[in-house]
C-alpha cells in the first residue's frame, strides 16, 4: 500500500482533540434563515426534541449498570421497600449533576476533561486523569463481570466467566462499527438495550407482584435505621459515577449548536433537560422494579444476607421456577443488556477522558482499543481467579465500589468550579441559589462516600502498618480535595481560546 493510502494513527497535528468532528454532529433542522434567536429561544418543537434526544439515554446507562442492579437487589432484600424514597431523591441528585455537565458542554463547546486539561497545572491534570481512569476501570470490571455472569447463566454454565469476559470485550467492535454510521445509529442500539432491560425487569415485577401499598409508602415516607444505613449509603453512592460526568459533557456536543447565540444555547439546554429527565425517569422505574422484586421475595429471609449478582437468578428460580419463560433467564437477559450497554458507554467515556486530558490525536478506533484493553485485561484476570468463588466476587465488588467512591470528588469539584465561573460560562454561569444547592449535593455525596470508605477500611484492615499507609494516603487525598476547592483558577488562557456568550 502506498504512503498516501495508509491510514495514520494520529489525527492532523494542527488540530486539538474534539469530542465530535463537524461532519459527525447531528444537524438540527427547523430554523428559518430569517429568524434571529441570538437572545431568545425558538418556540418548542417536538421534532427538535426528537433530534436532541439521545445523549441523556446514553448517560442514563450508568444508572442501570450491573453495579447499580446489585445495589438495588441488596437494598430490596435487606431493607425491603423502606429505601425507595432515597432511590427517588438520589436519582434527582444525579439528574442535577448530569444537567450541570450538559450545561458545561453546550455552553463552552468543550467537555470536562478538555477543560480540566486547560485549567489545571500538569501535576494536577495528570492526577485527575489517573483518578478518572481508575474509576472507569473499576466500573468497567463490574460491568464486564455482570455481562459474563449473564452469559454463564444463559449458556447453562457451559461458558465460564473468562469466556463471557472475552465475548463482552467484542462489543468494542460493535461500537466501532456503529459509530462509522453516525451517532444516531449508536443511540438506537442503546434505546434497544434499555427497552430490553425495561421489559425484562417489568416482567419480573409482574411475576412476583410486589405489594403496591408498601411500594407507595416506601416512595413517599422517608425511613432510615441503623440496620439499613449501609444499603442507604450504597443507594446514594451508586448514583454519581465519575466517568459519567465526563461522558455527558461530551455527548451533548454531538448536536450542532451555535453557542455564540444565547437563544440557541437556551434551546439546547431546554431539550437536553427534558430528554435527560425522561431518561432518568425510565432508569428510576427500572431500578424500582429490581428493588421491589427482591424486597417482595427475599426481605426478612436468610438468603437476603448472601444474595448478589451471581446467585440472584438461582434464588429467584427456586421461588418462581417454571412458567413460559423461566425467571432465571429473564433476569439474565436484563442483566446482559445492562452489562453490554454499560461496557460500550465505558469505552465511549474512556475515549473522551483519555483524549481530553492528554490531548491525544489518535484515531478513534485506536483510542477505543487502548481504552478497552485497560479494562479487559484486569477483568480477565479477575474472572480467572474468582470464577469458582461467589464470596470472593462479592468481596471484589466491595473493593471496586470503594475504588469508585474515592474518585467522586475529582469529577464533581472541577465540574462545580467551572460552571460557577463567568469567565468560562459567560451568561450561563449558574446563579447563587443553584450553586448553593449543587455544592450541598456534592458535599452530601462526598460525605456519604467518605462514610463508606471509613466503614470499609475499619472492618477490612487492621495492624499498625496498614493503618499508617491508609492514614498517609487519606491525608494526601484530603489535601488534594482542599486544593481543588480552594484553588484560584487563572482563566486567561481559556478566555483567549474560548468564545464566551457575552463576547459574541
Amino acid at each position: 500500500m502506498s504512503a498516501h493510502q495508509q491510514q495514520p494513527l494520529l489525527e492532523s497535528l494542527d488540530q486539538e482533540e474534539r469530542a465530535y468532528d463537524t461532519n459527525e454532529k447531528v444537524h438540527i433542522t427547523g430554523y428559518d434563515d430569517g429568524d434571529d434567536y441570538s437572545t431568545t429561544a425558538p418556540p418548542f418543537s417536538w421534532r427538535k426534541l426528537w433530534l436532541f434526544t439521545g445523549p441523556g439515554f446514553l448517560m442514563s446507562i450508568a444508572f442501570l449498570d450491573p453495579g447499580n442492579l446489585e445495589g438495588d437487589l441488596q437494598s430490596g432484600a435487606i431493607a425491603g421497600y423502606s429505601l425507595l424514597w432515597l432511590l427517588l431523591w438520589a436519582t434527582a441528585m444525579g439528574l442535577l449533576v448530569q444537567l450541570l455537565a450538559a450545561r458545561l458542554g453546550v455552553v463552552t463547546g468543550r467537555h470536562l476533561a478538555e477543560l480540566c486539561r486547560e485549567e489545571y497545572p500538569n501535576w494536577a491534570r495528570l492526577l485527575l486523569w489517573i483518578m478518572a481512569e481508575l474509576a472507569l476501570i473499576g466500573a468497567d470490571i463490574q460491568e464486564v463481570i455482570g455481562s459474563a455472569i449473564a452469559i454463564k447463566i444463559l449458556s447453562q454454565g457451559v461458558l465460564p466467566l473468562w469466556a463471557g469476559v472475552i465475548i463482552t470485550a467484542l462489543d468494542c467492535f460493535i461500537f466501532l462499527f456503529l459509530e462509522n454510521y453516525g451517532v444516531r445509529k449508536l443511540e438506537a442500539l442503546f434505546a434497544m438495550l434499555i427497552a430490553t432491560m425495561a421489559i425484562s425487569f417489568a416482567w419480573m415485577f409482574g411475576e412476583t407482584k410486589p405489594d403496591g401499598r408498601e411500594l407507595m409508602i416506601g416512595i413517599l415516607v422517608p425511613k432510615l435505621n441503623s440496620s439499613t444505613i449501609k444499603q442507604a449509603v450504597g443507594v446514594v453512592g451508586c448514583v454519581i459515577m465519575p466517568h459519567n460526568v465526563f461522558l455527558h459533557s461530551a455527548l451533548v456536543q454531538s448536536r450542532e449548536v451555535d453557542n455564540r447565540k444565547i437563544g440557541r444555547v437556551r434551546e439546547a439546554l431546554k431539550y437536553y433537560s427534558i430528554e435527560s429527565g425522561i431518561a432518568l425517569a425510565i432508569s428510576f422505574m427500572i431500578n424500582l422494579f429490581v428493588t421491589t422484586v427482591f424486597a417482595k421475595v427475599f426481605y426478612g429471609t436468610e438468603q437476603a444476607k448472601t444474595i448478589g449478582l451471581v446467585n440472584a437468578g438461582q434464588y429467584l428460580e427456586e421461588r418462581y421456577g417454571g412458567g413460559l419463560v423461566p425467571i432465571l433467564y429473564i433476569w439474565a437477559i436484563g442483566l446482559l443488556a445492562a452489562g453490554q450497554s454499560s461496557t460500550i458507554t465505558g469505552t465511549y467515556a474512556g475515549q473522551f477522558i483519555m483524549g481530553g486530558f492528554l490531548n491525544l490525536r489518535l484515531k478513534k478506533w485506536m483510542r477505543a482499543l487502548i481504552t478497552r484493553s485497560c479494562a479487559i485485561i484486569p477483568t480477565l484476570i479477575v474472572a480467572l481467579v474468582f470464577d469458582t468463588s461467589d464470596a470472593s466476587l462479592d468481596i471484589l465488588n466491595e473493593w471496586l465500589n470503594v475504588l469508585q467512591s474515592v474518585q467522586i470528588p475529582f469529577a464533581l469539584i472541577p465540574l462545580l468550579c467551572l460552571v460557577s465561573k463567568e469567565e468560562v460560562m459567560g451568561y450561563f454561569k449558574i446563579g447563587t441559589l443553584l450553586q448553593t444547592v449543587s455544592w450541598m449535593v456534592a458535599a452530601l455525596v462526598i460525605l456519604i462516600n467518605g462514610y463508606l470508605l471509613v466503614d470499609f477500611f475499619s472492618s477490612e484492615l487492621s495492624g499498625v502498618f496498614f493503618m499508617s499507609i491508609v492514614t498517609t494516603f487519606s491525608a494526601a487525598y484530603v489535601c488534594f480535595i482542599v486544593y481543588l476547592v480552594t484553588r484560584g483558577v487563572s482563566f486567561s488562557s481559556l478566555c483567549s481560546r474560548t468564545k464566551t456568550i457575552l463576547g459574541s
